[in-house]
């Protein structure tokens, strides 16, 4: 186990990343049933099959804070911070959620990013966990950058 002043660190890192997969559920969740017209039906298909991962990686990371040692964080200590992913006023503005999950979906890859980065050498366990839901992540990415292009090449 690490010692305390990393494991602090590590603790803290994984509360941050547990936040920010709660939210990504509460927006994607709220994104899937929002959004309206024929455009909109392959996101809101794509983030209704990701509200289960996110949630997955939510609950593994909360695992994982007791197993180290932390507690996980409930509602009243979370900090919304996703404000380009809230569901659009316009029901069909598709490309706003769009790029709202690419900015989350990008700071999730930071996040889990930094979290090898300061468990290396030093929380193997919680280290594999991060690259685990890293690569979940850049897939993520990977597709609502597809439907940027898409959206860019269309007009």
């Amino acid at each position: 186990m690490a010692d305390t002043g990393a494991n602090e660190k590590i603790i803290a890192a994984l509360q941050q990343a547990y936040n920010a997969e709660i939210e990504t559920v509460a927006n994607y969740i709220a994104n899937s049933h929002n959004l309206d017209g024929m455009r909109a039906k392959h996101v809101k298909e794509s983030l209704a099959a990701d509200v289960t991962e996110e949630l997955n990686h939510a609950q593994l990371l909360s695992k994982r804070i007791k197993t180290i040692g932390g507690q996980t964080p409930g509602s009243m200590q979370l900090k919304m911070t996703q404000k380009t992913l809230q569901p659009p006023v316009r029901t069909t503005d598709i490309l706003s959620v769009i790029k709202g999950v690419i900015d989350a979906e990008q700071s999730a890859v930071d996040t889990y990013k930094n979290i090898i980065k300061i468990t290396d050498g030093v929380d193997h366990p919680t280290q594999d966990l991060a690259i685990e839901i890293l690569a979940d992540e850049q897939e993520h990415l990977r597709e609502f950058l597809g439907f940027l292009k898409e959206f860019d090449e269309q007009g």
